[in-house]
Parts: structure tokens; C-alpha cells; sequence
């Protein structure tokens, strides 16, 4: 992973002006390397998951707890879709843990395969 992954993650985590960064594995599959950082609505995020290429993302989650008290939580989304080449999807589950490990901050992790695995009331659900 490169240095600017990290990097990129820290800015999110420090709660500057970035809610999304979108990894993706290089061209020869042999790192992940940065593909997006800025600022995301939640559809504009389903939107920016390609249906044939997997993808890590990490999002600033914001939700409403039940009482009304308003949350954030870091989740990592492990986007692999069926329809990936399976040497991408094998790449991208050999390097799954590896990101997890030095994405520290991470509250929320999921795997999705699916859009509805990354739809708003879903990843909230998660948060608890």
C-alpha cells in the first residue's frame, strides 16, 4: 500500500474537508494504490463503484442515532463484485487484511459484493 494511501486516510480521519477516499490495485494488481479523495454524497459514492472492478473505500459515515444525536463512523468497504476478473478478485482478497490492518481508526468494516451491501440504511445498521 502506498504511502499516499495512508496519507490520504489520515486527512480523512482528521476530519478536514475529505469524507471519502477510493482505493483501487494498480495495473499489475501487485498494490493498492490511490484512486479518489474528496468529498462524497452517499449516492454519488454507489455511483463511483464500478460494477467490474474491485475497489477498498473509506467513508465518514453521518447518521442519526435513534435518539437524534447526530454520529460519524470511519468505514472501510471492501467492494469485490462478481463480475470482477478473478485475478482482481483474488488480488484484491489477498490484500484485504492488509489494508484493514493499516487503515487504524476503522469502526465500521464491510464486504460488499452488491450495491444494496453499501446502501445508506444498510451501513448504518452496521454501526451498532
Amino acid at each position: 500500500m502506498e504511502d499516499s494511501c495512508i496519507k490520504a486516510f489520515h486527512e480523512l480521519k482528521s476530519k478536514r474537508n475529505v469524507n471519502a477516499v477510493i482505493y483501487r490495485l494498480s495495473d499489475n494488481l501487485d498494490a493498492v494504490i490511490p484512486d479518489f479523495k474528496g468529498n462524497l454524497t452517499h449516492d454519488e459514492l454507489l455511483k463511483a463503484l464500478p460494477a467490474t472492478e474491485t475497489r477498498f473505500v473509506v467513508y465518514d459515515l453521518v447518521f442519526a442515532t435513534a435518539d437524534g444525536t447526530r454520529e460519524n463512523k470511519i468505514v472501510l468497504i471492501s467492494w469485490c463484485p462478481e463480475s470482477a476478473k478473478v485475478e482482481q478478485r483474488v488480488a484484491h482478497s489477498t490484500t484485504r487484511n492488509t489494508v484493514r490492518n493499516l487503515l487504524d481508526g476503522v469502526q465500521v468494516y464491510v464486504q460488499a459484493t452488491v450495491l444494496s451491501d453499501v446502501e445508506y440504511d444498510e451501513l448504518v445498521s452496521r454501526t451498532s
